[in-house]
């Protein structure tokens, strides 16, 4: 058995070990786990004028009773074994909800991984400016960071591990974004000298987050960037990020199993498949309350057969299911919808998809 992460103090909390050729989590009692996950859990939606009475009669108000009521038992129940990223779309290209609080995720009761702002060029977000990675104001924001949520969350056995930013455009833009401009000019990248100071800046930014982080917590995994697989990625990132990162982790909604796949090939590192979905069906709906007047609802199988192809690859670890829990009016999607009616049909397909992770698991085991 090989062990090898930045955890200086791993004994009580998630790890990775490397069973033979291949990478697994193991639980903070030592046992194989892979993360089976859902993102995006806020209970705004339920706290719309008309649904007010039912939240307040049902929760009394209180978020805690909702997470301990109603997320944690119907995510376990639906085959998930952790939740991957709460926050949540708030409306249309503008800032996601908070993350959870300290009390949340104790309520949640559940396996959970947490995300830290140390930058936010998120591919979605179109109003942050890009920072000055070399700048003292950057690694002073970086300790800022870690010393307001990680000396919170550093004795938690539940805490996986942290992400940090959601698909930065480190090379790339979104139309939304274009007015910034990527971190960093690709057409740079056409030259030796260009690509060295890629390299430099990623180490200068690794190296700063994880050095914050590790002020003051030596427990946790650092899962890093959720990487958009299908977005340009320099291998001068990647290889500057290995020395300070446990997990290399991606975003794709189009084939995680290929591209995962391909990463895990190129590097030998752990892999974590940490958000993506595809839309089973499109509703055209007539109340007005839907952004573009439809919503869509999950397609559990594929989920699940994404599942099944990551199993197979020995540097995988989990696989987040972009949700959310509840379909709110901006995402359009989720398992639940506002009266807390379940999506079936794609919970059914997850439950499949977790049975083949639990029998794999077990197998592990043997």
């Amino acid at each position: 058995m090989n062990n090898k992460t930045t955890q200086t103090s791993p004994d009580g909390f998630f790890t990775l070990v490397k069973l033979e050729e291949r990478w697994v989590l193991h639980t903070p009692e030592r046992k194989p786990f892979f993360s089976v996950a859902l993102n995006h859990i806020d209970s705004s939606p339920l706290r719309y004028p008309e649904n007010l009475p039912r939240w307040e009669e049902k929760y009394r108000n209180d978020n805690l009773k909702w997470i301990g009521e109603s997320v944690s038992p119907n995510l376990k129940s639906w085959g998930f074994n952790s939740v991957g990223w709460v926050q949540e779309v708030s409306i249309q290209k503008h800032a996601h909800t908070p993350s959870f609080t300290l009390d949340e995720y104790r309520a949640l009761d559940m396996p959970y991984c947490h995300l830290l702002p140390f930058i936010e060029t998120h591919q979605w977000n179109r109003w942050h400016t890009n920072p000055d990675i070399f700048s003292q104001e950057f690694e002073d924001w970086c300790d800022y960071v870690a010393r307001s949520q990680c000396t919170r969350l550093k004795d938690e056995p539940n805490l996986i591990g942290y992400f940090y930013s959601d698909c930065p455009t480190w090379v790339h833009t979104r139309p939304e974004n274009e007015w910034r401009g990527p971190m960093f000019n690709p057409v740079r990248l056409e030259s030796q000298a260009g690509r060295d100071e890629l390299g430099e800046m990623a180490e200068r930014y690794y190296r700063v987050t994880h050095d914050a982080i590790r002020r003051y917590d030596s427990h946790h995994l650092i899962l890093g960037d959720r990487y958009e697989a299908c977005a340009p990625l320099p291998m001068e990132i990647v290889k500057a990020a290995e020395p300070y990162i446990d997990v290399l982790s991606f975003q794709d909604f189009g084939d995680p199993v290929k591209h995962l796949g391909e990463w895990y090939e190129a590097t030998g590192m752990p892999v974590l498949w940490a958000d993506g979905s595809k839309r089973r069906e499109t509703i055209k709906d007539g109340s007005g309350k839907y952004l573009d007047g439809e919503y869509y609802l999950a397609d559990g199988k594929w989920f699940t057969e994404a599942v099944e192809g990551l199993l197979k690859n020995p540097g995988a670890i989990g696989a987040h299911l972009c949700g959310g829990y509840i379909r709110n009016r901006f995402r359009r999607k989720g398992l639940v919808d506002e009266r807390e009616q379940p999506d079936q049909e794609a919970v059914v397909e997850i439950q499949k998809g977790s049975q083949v992770v639990e029998n794999w698991l077990g197998d592990l085991e043997a």
